[in-house]
């Protein structure tokens, strides 16, 4: 292995360009559809207390996903770096707001997501094997563990395994959903009930904070919309690929939800729906009797293609911020024979799966969606900041300044709104993010620091350096 920035013979070594246009299609789109969609939209009914109101949240959810995708396009045209928003914080607004977010994401947003994909792809493997009661508490653990290791070694080996990989199982997950989409046509179309003679705005709930929560359980199954601003390093022609790539994906992404979701209302009542714990295996179970269990497959194929794609994309904010200094410089390491970020995919592994043994884990989510609305609302203000700060910089993608503010408003409404809903959520998101503040000044930000202190940061390096030697130990015999 080596350094970001040279090989052993003094040359250049970086991540290569191997990302095509239908590899960015297949990383947000695989990313984006993930359990969310399969496992529980009843969030949005729940808050927004009517079907009618339901679908224009996951209508709206879907807008102000692509008004922000185009918006991070712009960012990440204009600072062409791998690491998505910790890139375009530190660029804004400088070295601890970026910190603060990649010690969120490390102890919260990439782990605790990845972790929960990891957990619904093991129950729903083995529910087929106790079908009449909950698997094994371990056997869900060990099982999630090891899908995790997999994916992690595919993506150390071989970046054109990993994607070829996300290609499949991006294929995989929208046929199952075309196929819920055709059976909920069918029964609108040749059966007795009519969604829209069931009163669908009854019981609307317009209150703000209920709004604002709705948003998020929209918003939560299209999160990885910007998954694709942590590889621009890798991403052939970036300039042309990655806002083609967001103007494909996004739309196509929300004509698929808005459609299921209407096949969901169209077979299940809004009780039914609201007591499922997975709607897409209580649509299957209504609707295709003895095929019922194609749904718990598509379901788990849905979680390995979109875990496999957050350990594709995810790793990289790490591998950036070692680059940086902001975390042990043995993560920033590549390996010289596959132009891959181990070190930092392995660490990645290593949190994820310490998580999973976390009795509680799914407790986490709670926090998760504030925390990410309060650092996306960081980066539209550093890309209006940007705006003033550097007027003349090259900017090969630039929107018109009304989609950054549109969504600059958005982002702030779901930011404040809730505090007076969820305000326990609220704080202990807010704690975790300023918790990081002391880490920075104490290890980063402080030069000179007591022998033993470095001492301990230096043991703590070589030791990672040590794990992450030994991962692809192979390329010395081949």
């Amino acid at each position: 292995m080596s350094s970001a920035g040279q090989s052993p013979s003094g040359s250049s070594i970086k991540l290569k360009k191997e990302l095509g246009l239908v590899d960015g299609v297949g990383i947000i789109v695989g990313v984006i559809i993930g359990s969310g969609i399969f496992v529980s939209p009843k969030g949005v009914l729940e808050n927004a207390g009517s079907v009618g109101f339901g679908l224009i949240i996951w209508v709206s959810s879907g807008i102000l996903s692509l008004i922000g995708a185009l918006c991070y396009a712009e960012l990440g045209t204009l600072i062409p770096k791998s690491g998505g928003d910790y890139a375009y914080i530190s660029e804004a607004f400088g070295a601890l707001p970026a910190f603060l977010y990649l010690w969120v994401g490390l102890l919260v947003l990439v782990p605790t997501g990845n972790a929960i994909t990891a957990l619904t792809f093991a129950q729903y493997i083995l529910q087929q094997l106790w079908p009449v009661c909950q698997p094994p508490y371990e056997a869900v653990r060990l099982l999630a563990a090891l899908v995790t290791c997999f994916l992690t070694f595919i993506n150390c080996y071989n970046v054109k395994w990993a994607t070829r990989l996300q290609d499949v199982f991006t294929g995989t997950k929208v046929l199952a959903l075309v196929m819920i989409i055709i059976s909920g046509l069918y029964v609108m179309v040749l059966g007795d009930d009519d969604l829209f003679s069931k009163e669908p705005f009854k019981g609307t709930n317009t209150e703000p904070g209920y709004v604002a929560l709705a948003f998020y359980s929209g918003l939560f199954s299209y999160s990885g919309w910007n998954y694709l601003n942590y590889v621009t390093e890798e991403l052939k022609d970036p300039y042309k690929n990655l806002p083609l790539a967001i103007c494909i994906s996004l739309p196509m992404v929300t004509i698929i939800y808005v459609m299921t979701n209407l096949a969901y209302y169209v077979v299940l009542s809004p009780k039914e729906l609201l007591l499922s714990s997975a709607v897409a295996v209580t649509f299957g179970d209504k609707l295709f009797g003895s095929f019922s269990w194609t749904m718990p497959f598509f379901v788990a194929c849905s979680t390995f293609g979109a875990l496999n794609g957050a350990i594709f994309a995810s790793a990289r904010l790490f591998f950036v911020g070692a680059r940086q200094g902001h975390l042990p410089q043995a993560i920033a390491l590549i390996n010289v024979r596959r132009f891959t970020p181990v070190p930092s995919l392995v660490f990645l592994c290593i949190v994820t799966v310490a998580l999973l043994f976390i009795e509680d884990v799914f407790i986490l989510i709670n926090y998760v969606s504030f925390v990410e609305a309060v650092f996306t609302l960081m980066s539209i203000c550093g890309l209006l900041w940007l705006r003033y700060k550097k007027p003349d910089a090259k900017r090969p993608i630039k929107v018109n300044i009304l989609l950054p503010i549109i969504f600059f408003i958005i982002c702030a409404f779901l930011v404040i709104l809730p505090c007076y809903v969820k305000p326990w959520e609220v704080g202990v998101g807010l704690v975790i993010i300023v918790s990081g503040i002391p880490v920075y000044y104490l290890f980063i930000y402080w030069k000179n620091k007591p022998p033993w202190l470095r001492r301990i940061g230096d043991k703590l390096t070589i030791l990672c350096a040590k794990l992450f030697m030994c991962v692809l130990q192979e390329d010395k015999s081949s």
